[in-house]
């Protein structure tokens, strides 16, 4: 099958990576920064799990030459997802599978919209960033991609895609639950992300504090109580899960919307908190924590951008 990965960097980069190191047809979209850098260096992947360095297969979106794919892999930012549609439109045919790794759920509705009856459902869990000379670094042990059909079905298509998945150095497998997982880990990254940038601080100071499992509880049960008025599907128990993962995680853990912070980026706060507070209002669900952390991120944004 080819493969199309829109863009190159922390996550696309690294799954596109290990599927050409399987041996597949992978090709990446890239803006023309990243083209020059990637033809001149080509793709260097430094990971606990082992490095892999090659030259890739690049367009750009004004490329004329390159016809449509099987696969097309979106791991862009919500905000730059507009841009990632129009860029892909001219690769994509009636047959290619459209499968999106972003964070949150208000991405799907988009796609679905644009590509009709092509979305998969998909998610990953890992953790990767790109160095100053445009290697992706990976270090820690997670480092899975998660998809299957949004009805759960196994249908013909998803078994090519399974098969064509299979047998990489990253484990990325087939769920026939993709939209609760995809759900699920809205709930986590939705809460973690929202206390570490709410209070500038790895999770284990938070979760040390007095009464910090405390807030981080109730801000799951927030969270949950709107997802489940919105009709997402979750888990039974998943707080408590999650709850034990927040627990077990490193006290110098920091998701990855505090260091964008930390580093003057734009945040998807808009995309997932934001979201999530629009909907309670709509649904008329009292969330002062989630408000809270919405608010600050939104103050953030504005300061950020008068710079």
């Amino acid at each position: 099958m080819r493969i199309l990965v829109v863009g190159a960097g922390g996550i696309g980069g690294y799954f596109g990576a290990r599927l050409v190191e399987k041996g597949e047809d992978v090709t990446f979209l890239v803006r023309p920064n990243r083209y020059n850098l990637l033809k001149e260096n080509g793709l260097r992947l430094k990971s606990i799990h082992g490095d892999y360095s090659f030259s890739p297969q690049l367009i750009t979106a004004d490329s004329k030459t390159a016809s449509t794919f099987d696969i097309v892999l979106v791991s862009t930012k919500s905000y730059h997802l507009k841009q990632a549609i129009n860029d892909v439109k001219p690769f994509v045919s009636e047959g290619t599978m459209v499968l999106p790794l972003l964070n949150g759920m208000a991405h799907m509705d988009r796609l679905v919209s644009e590509f009709p009856g092509q979305v998969l459902g998909g998610l990953c869990f890992i953790e990767t960033a790109v160095s100053s000379e445009g290697d992706i670094v990976q270090t820690s042990a997670m480092h899975k991609l998660v998809f299957g059909e949004m009805d759960g079905s196994k249908s013909e298509r998803i078994n090519k895609v399974i098969h064509c998945f299979e047998g990489t150095k990253a484990p990325i497998i087939y769920s026939d639950k993709v939209m609760e997982d995809m759900w699920n880990k809205y709930l986590f990254i939705t809460v973690l992300s929202g206390v570490t940038t709410l209070f500038r601080s790895p999770i284990g100071a938070i979760r040390e504090s007095s009464g910090g499992l405390d807030f981080i509880r109730t801000l799951f049960k927030e969270v949950e109580s709107v997802m489940l008025a919105g009709g997402a599907q979750l888990s039974e128990g998943i707080i408590e899960k999650h709850m034990a993962t927040v627990e077990a995680q490193a006290s110098g853990m920091k998701s990855s919307m505090l260091r964008d912070i930390e580093n003057g980026q734009e945040t998807e706060g808009a995309h997932l908190q934001g979201e999530l507070v629009r909907l309670a209002e709509k649904k008329g669900i009292n969330v002062p924590y989630l408000h809270a952390i919405y608010q600050n991120l939104s103050v953030y944004e504005l300061l950020k951008n008068e710079r």
